[in-house]
């Protein structure tokens, strides 16, 4: 298996393909807002990075897995996992593996099946463009 990990944006829009990416804590240079706000003495960063054109309902939530075994779910709709402690390993169909760790940014594009490996032993809060699963609250 080999493991993938974006470094760059190379595309307009995340989401503009089926598939996962994972985005390593750093990887993106912050713009500082002192000079983006025109206030030297301001310290913040601030980044934008764009997933998707579309506008679509917002749900958040939490989500945890602890050593198990694995399972897939199927992704029609943007979801934005940010790792919050411990470590979520995910693969695709194609047995590409993604390894993200606190501060990591995981992204399930809309038509990826996205498989949870049962070594994972983490927790993340979630963000998808789809109405709240009735089951889930």
């Amino acid at each position: 298996m080999t493991e993938k990990t974006l470094t760059e944006n190379k595309k307009n829009f995340l989401c503009a393909e089926p598939g996962i990416q994972l985005i390593k804590a750093g990887t993106y240079k912050l713009n500082e807002l002192s000079v983006l706000r025109g206030t030297p003495n301001l310290k913040g960063q601030i980044i934008d990075v764009p997933l998707t054109a579309e506008k679509a309902e917002l749900t958040m939530g939490y989500f945890a897995l602890q050593p198990s075994e694995d399972y897939s779910a199927d992704f029609n709709f943007i979801e934005v996992k940010v790792v919050t402690s411990g470590t979520m390993i995910v693969r695709d169909v194609e047995g590409n593996r993604y390894v993200a760790e606190v501060g990591d940014v995981l992204i399930f594009s809309p038509d990826t099946t996205v498989i949870f490996d049962g070594e994972s032993n983490g927790e993340a809060v979630y963000f998808k463009n789809i109405l709240a699963n009735p089951s889930y609250l």
